[in-house]
């Protein structure tokens, strides 16, 4: 018998759209032993709630986030908020019994994400961080020949993630303003390739070794006026990082990289070979296997949408019809949802523990640029 777990989703923006439409479709597509149920959107947009409730299928909308901890239906609270108030919101529900998601990076600064770690060892409840490109078919291959070690040790990790969005034409939004973000590009984009870095490579980052960190656009109009207001966050960072079985890794995001719309891209070379991927043809792995003979030689490119060989394309179409961004927040809830049944997920789901140990690595890179010095992690915590 399927059982259900009423959620409520708090913010009603970009990612709100986003996290209600995998809520509202995982059911559709994946067989799980544990459905979602919309019960309620808070938001703080009152005259915009309703209809933002309507069209993406919440069955109640509330101004109120608290009102959320005290309604013992609810189950679970997916967080999709500016960075900045992750931790009061994140702890309100932990405290009240319920399971938690929330938006990446786990939080502004390195404090509020250290409470949240804090506060989901000491509940009883599950937490899950919002690292959805782990789940895009190519990636969850990536991860399964590294498991098999089919690139042998690694040697090199490079990850960029660039996008054009972030210049002096856009105004100051709550992404520029670092008591609402913590940080720009880095705690942004940054986040996302440390962790597929983390995810795949299976290791912690033990030392930053240096970093840059670039504020271009000093100035931005602020919204709805003329007057002009200070970004006070990143425009870029980029960082030299070790593993701990000494593979080096260089890490750069920047919202300045014309022409390059959401390139997220990560490679990693090893004994035996190489993978790299491209958020922006998310379906594609390339694979060059170094142990074939040298008129074999070459990077093979594998189209990740072949239902029984691929991970989550049974779901969705046949083979070769493209899965998109949105597939990864549904791949996302469905393993979210697994883990609550207490069923295995495909792959492992980041928490409040393990996103922690990525905004460790971003601290100290952030560090490491202001100090103009090498950072190990044993002295971020």
């Amino acid at each position: 018998m399927t059982r259900t777990i009423e959620v409520a989703l708090i913010g009603q923006a970009f990612m709100g759209r986003a996290h209600s439409n995998a809520w509202r479709q995982v059911r559709k597509f994946f067989d799980l032993p544990l459905q979602p149920g919309l019960h309620t959107v808070a938001g703080r947009d009152e005259e915009s709630l309703a209809a933002f409730a309507d069209r993406q299928g919440w069955g109640r909308a509330t101004t109120r986030w608290r009102d959320i901890a005290a309604d013992d239906e609810i189950g679970l609270v997916d967080v999709s908020t500016p960075n900045h108030v992750h931790r009061e919101m994140a702890v309100a529900m932990l405290e009240a019994g319920k399971h938690v998601a929330c938006e990446k990076p786990l939080a502004g600064t390195l404090a509020d994400a250290r409470a949240m770690r804090d506060a989901a060892r000491r509940s009883k409840a599950r937490t899950f961080v919002w690292f959805n490109y782990r789940r895009c078919p190519a990636i969850g291959l990536a991860w399964q020949l590294m498991r098999e070690k089919r690139i042998g040790r690694v040697y090199h990790v490079r990850a960029t993630y660039l996008q054009s969005w972030g210049g002096p034409d856009t105004p100051l939004l709550w992404r520029f303003q670092k008591k609402h973000a913590g940080s720009g590009a880095h705690g942004d984009l940054n986040a996302h390739i440390v962790d597929l870095a983390r995810f795949l490579v299976g290791e912690e980052i033990v030392e930053v070794h240096g970093a840059v960190e670039r504020t271009f656009v000093k100035e931005r109009v602020i919204p709805g006026t003329r007057k002009k207001g200070r970004s006070n966050v990143d425009d870029s960072v980029a960082f030299l990082a070790s593993f701990k079985g000494g593979a080096t890794a260089s890490f750069e995001a920047t919202r300045l990289a014309g022409g390059h719309l959401n390139d997220n891209t990560i490679e990693i070379n090893g004994e035996h070979g190489s993978l790299r991927w491209n958020l922006e043809n998310l379906n594609e792995l390339w694979f060059y296997d170094g142990t074939v003979s040298p008129r074999e030689d070459g990077w093979r490119r594998i189209v990740a949408t072949r239902g029984g060989e691929h991970p989550y394309a049974d779901a969705w179409w046949p083979d070769g019809h493209i899965s998109g961004y949105e597939h990864t927040f549904t791949n996302q809830v469905a393993d979210i949802l697994r883990v609550l049944a207490r069923r295995k997920p495909l792959y492992p789901v980041p928490d409040f523990a393990d996103a922690y140990e990525t905004q460790r690595v971003l601290e100290a890179a952030l560090v490491s640029a202001r100090e103009r010095c090498a950072v190990k992690l044993s002295e971020v915590r």
